[in-house]
């Protein structure tokens, strides 16, 4: 998943569309700012006040929603849409804190379960609802109409900055280059 990068926005912005730069399109990218220092505060505070990552947390409700907390490194990498070296390093890490243990399948021991431990649960139990999740849970009482507005002004974006090759899933982060370089300092 490749980092935001609000620098290279307002340059390709400018680039772009040089003569746009009304007041709409000023108020266009204020609200765009917001969105983005919104998560990056998010990130921030969930760092700061629970010692995980929001790739961390988004692992620990993975398996706290998988049938009997258990998961596959394989599955795991597919939820949260990183390469696996990045999920190896979440794993690592919440394994050292205690989060969670590695468990090999009963009747294959080649296969190795990713289970979360009652310290993973409590600690889930603590941290307040993530962005996503609200924004999820928002769009979802918008009348079509609404929504159908929503992804096409978003569409419209993606295109005018030519991001359409980017892969993303449907988790807000932007820390999950944060994992990829804490896993090449913490070895």
């Amino acid at each position: 998943m490749e980092k935001f990068n609000l620098n290279c926005f307002y340059k390709n912005i400018c680039i772009l569309a040089p003569n746009l730069f009304t007041m709409d399109t000023t108020e266009v990218l204020i609200k765009i700012r917001k969105i983005v220092r919104s998560v990056d505060i998010e990130s921030k505070k969930i760092q700061k006040e629970y010692g995980v990552s929001i790739p961390q947390v988004l692992c620990l409700n993975f398996l706290h929603e998988s049938v009997n907390y258990q998961a596959t490194q394989g599955e795991i990498r597919k939820f949260l849409n990183l390469n696996p070296s990045t999920v190896s390093g979440i794993i690592n890490r919440l394994e050292k804190k205690g989060y969670l243990a590695r468990l090999p399948k009963l009747g294959d021991k080649r296969v190795v379960n990713i289970a979360l431990t009652s310290a993973g649960d409590k600690l889930l139990s603590t941290i307040p609802s993530l962005l996503h999740e609200q924004l999820s849970e928002k769009l979802k009482k918008l009348n079509n109409d609404e929504l159908k507005t929503v992804e096409e002004g978003l569409e419209t974006l993606v295109k005018i900055l030519d991001i359409q090759q980017v892969e993303a899933s449907p988790l807000i982060t932007i820390d999950a280059e944060l994992e990829n370089n804490n896993e090449e300092t913490e070895e």
